[in-house]
């Protein structure tokens, strides 16, 4: 099986046991014969527990993907012998929920891939196509666009790489919300008449914070708090506030679930 990780490195893990951190965690689920729920990531906890143990000749980037599952489990298995649940933080959601939703969709990819390999080993390479083919009439204006300018846009996309930590250092899972960073970006949009995108991603050249930034803009633009503009192709965006910001002190922000 070949997995690119969050480095950018390609390796392959392929042994009888497992597959990835995932795939072991859905054979234990089921193997016990149990439905993925908050109860079932705690019991199954030990068991994942006990897989690690075989993985010591393994890299630091190979292990890493199965030390997080693990330290999730063990946050769920405990929070599940607690007297009452713990109280979260606002934005702050919980491990057990988030773990299952992910594993759930997991499971239903892996098995969407099974059958699509199924025809391919019965010789179905060939798919009828049942909705008619899009019709795009835009097109894209690359006028006044050089080399220069591609190669500058490729060291952007590239300037979030992150390096592996060794595996002596301690690793901290970093905690940031669309809906804290939503709030960051009103505060300085009520201080300031417009902002700039890449002054902010340069701020934290960080890939999660990266994508939590551009989802928040998303979302106050979804709720005319704010608007945007670019002059140019792979120009700048341009972030400035609406009336609408300035209306409420205090700012309440309703998201889809």
């Amino acid at each position: 099986m070949s997995i690119i990780n969050s480095a950018g490195t390609n390796y392959s893990i392929q042994t009888e046991v497992y597959n990835g951190p995932l795939d072991l965690l859905l054979k234990l689920i089921s193997e016990s014969e149990l439905d993925i729920t908050r109860l079932s990531l705690a019991k199954v906890t030990d068991q994942y527990l006990n897989h690690l143990k075989d993985l010591h000749h393994k890299s630091a980037i190979e292990v890493s993907g199965f030390l997080v599952i693990a330290a999730k489990l063990i946050q769920i298995k405990s929070e599940a012998i607690l007297p009452r649940p713990p109280e979260r933080q606002e934005g702050e959601e919980d491990p057990a929920e988030n773990l299952a939703r992910q594993l759930k969709i997991y499971r239903a990819i892996k098995q969407s891939a099974g059958w699509l390999q199924s025809l391919e080993e019965n010789g179905h390479r060939s798919y009828i196509r049942l909705a008619p083919p899009p019709i795009i009439n835009e097109t894209v204006d690359l006028a006044g666009v050089d080399i220069d300018d591609l190669a500058k846009l490729l060291k952007n996309l590239f300037q979030f790489e992150e390096e592996a930590s060794p595996v002596s250092s301690i690793v901290t899972i970093q905690k940031i919300t669309i809906k804290q960073k939503i709030r960051d970006l009103i505060n300085w949009l009520r201080e300031n008449d417009e902002i700039s995108y890449h002054n902010l991603l340069l701020e934290k050249n960080n890939r999660i914070e990266a994508i939590v930034l551009f989802l928040s803009i998303l979302e106050l633009i979804k709720q005319n708090f704010a608007y945007v503009k670019q002059t140019s192709i792979f120009g700048d965006i341009r972030i400035s506030p609406t009336e609408k910001i300035f209306e409420d002190t205090e700012f309440n922000l309703v998201m889809d679930e």
